[in-house]
C-alpha cells in the first residue's frame, strides 16, 4: 500500500513492517503508539525503522495513518493524570506503614 510519510512515498505492506520491526526491542510509550505482533511501539520510533529517516522528519500523525491504513491498531497518547496538591505531597511522602 502506497503510504505518504515525511513528503516521500513508501510502498508498505504489514508484513514488511512486522519483519523490519522484529527484534527491536519498544522504546517507552510517550506518545501515539502502534500494537505490532504483541509488543506495543511508539509511532514515531516505527516511522524511524520504516523511513528510515529523522523522526523530526515526520509527525506521528502521518505514521498512525499509514499504520491504520496497514490493519494494524494505534492508540492516542496516554492521558497523564493530573494529582491535587494533597496527592502530589501524599505520592512524594509515600505510604504510611504499620508499625
Amino acid at each position: 500500500m502506497r503510504c505518504i510519510i515525511a513528503n516521500f512515498a513508501f510502498d508498505l505492506t504489514a508484513r514488511e513492517v512486522t519483519d523490519a520491526m522484529s527484534g527491536i526491542s519498544p522504546e517507552p510509550i510517550t506518545g501515539p503508539s502502534v500494537q505490532i505482533g504483541r509488543r506495543t511501539y511508539p509511532v514515531k520510533q516505527v516511522g524511524a525503522v520504516i523511513t528510515r529517516q529523522d523522526r523530526r522528519d515526520f509527525t506521528a500523525g502521518e505514521v498512525t495513518r499509514a499504520m491504520t491504513r496497514l490493519g494494524f491498531t494505534c492508540h492516542p497518547a496516554p492521558v497523564p493524570t493530573v494529582l491535587n496538591p494533597v496527592e502530589t505531597a501524599s505520592e512524594l511522602l509515600g505510604k504510611p506503614t504499620d508499625g
